[in-house]
Parts: C-alpha cells; structure tokens; sequence
C-alpha cells in the first residue's frame, strides 16, 4: 500500500480505481482524480500548497510533484501523462498533455491542453505553452504545432495504456471485466 500522509489538517483524497505502487508517496492537500495511477518511488508532497489531479492520470516511476508555500499550486487536467522522474513544481497541465520523461516544469507554468514537453527539457517559471504545441530543450522552447488530432491520439493512447499495465497490479484482470 502506498504511504499516505496526513500533514497540517490536510489528508489525501483518491478517487475510484486508482492504482498505487506500493511505494508511492501522497501527502497532504492532494486530492487525485479517478482511474489515476501513482507509480514506483512517485512523491506528491501537498505540505506546503494543494495539488489537484484528474481522472485518468498517469504519474510515472521515480516523477516528484511539489509547490511553493503560499505561491504556487499544481493543477492537472485529465488525460495527462507524466514520464518517468519528471519534476512538476506549482503548475498547470492542461487536459490531454504529455510531460515526457526526465523534464522539469516550474513554477506558473501552463502547458495548453494536447501538448508535448519533450524528454529532458526544462520548462522555465511563468512559461505559457500554447495548447498543441511541441516544446523541448533547456530551457525548453517552441519547436512547432502539433497536428491535434495526433497529439490527441498519442496522448490518449499512452494514458489508455497506463490504465491497463495499473489492472496487473490488481486483482482485476481484463477478463473479469
């Protein structure tokens, strides 16, 4: 079972099917949306300011979510999948958005509905990222739109397939379905 901590009042809140490794780490004012998976050595630390997770979310191995007390929140639409060890600090990912692995998003930044942070780049504070846009690099900056009905069908499907890999940690199969 993941560790759930209560901090300052605040205790997680998880919604309906949701997969969390057994190593996971949820605190305080985080509430995190339904058919979501938190996988492997994961930590989201809402101590210092909330979080809020939709449905559908896939939170990659090793991915750290965190703010600033007071100044910044994080807020993640649905649909959104977060790469292995990326850093998200107090900002918005809009629905549909891919976060690829290793990247590092700070603080006030939007990444718009549908669009790719490419692996390893390094989204700077206060960066706006327009919906379907590709972004990469360090710091990370644009490289071109996205056609939307295939950013659509890339993002989807990899949140799709995180939602199946989470039912093998279960005791649901696909079969009893």
């Amino acid at each position: 079972m993941a560790l759930i901590v209560p901090v300052r009042g605040f205790t997680p809140e998880i919604g309906d099917e949701c997969f969390l490794a057994e190593n996971a780490t949820i605190i305080g004012d985080t509430i995190i949306g339904d058919q979501c998976s938190i996988w492997f050595n994961t930590v989201i630390r809402g101590d210092v300011n909330s979080i809020r997770i939709g449905n559908r979310v896939n939170i990659q191995d090793g991915s750290v979510l965190h703010t600033l007390y007071q100044k910044s929140s994080i807020e993640i639409g649905d649909d959104v999948s977060i790469g292995h060890n990326v850093t998200i600090h107090g900002a918005i990912i809009k629905d549909g958005a891919l976060i690829g692995m290793g990247s590092v998003v700070m603080d006030d930044a939007v990444v718009g509905e549908g669009a790719i942070v490419a692996a390893g780049s390094v989204v700077l504070s206060k960066t706006i990222i327009e919906p379907g846009a590709l972004y990469g690099g360090c710091p990370a900056k644009f490289i071109k739109k996205v056609d939307p009905e295939q950013s659509r069908e890339i993002n989807q499907k990899i949140a799709k397939n995180y939602l199946f890999y989470s039912k093998w940690y279960t005791e649901e199969t696909e079969e009893e379905d």
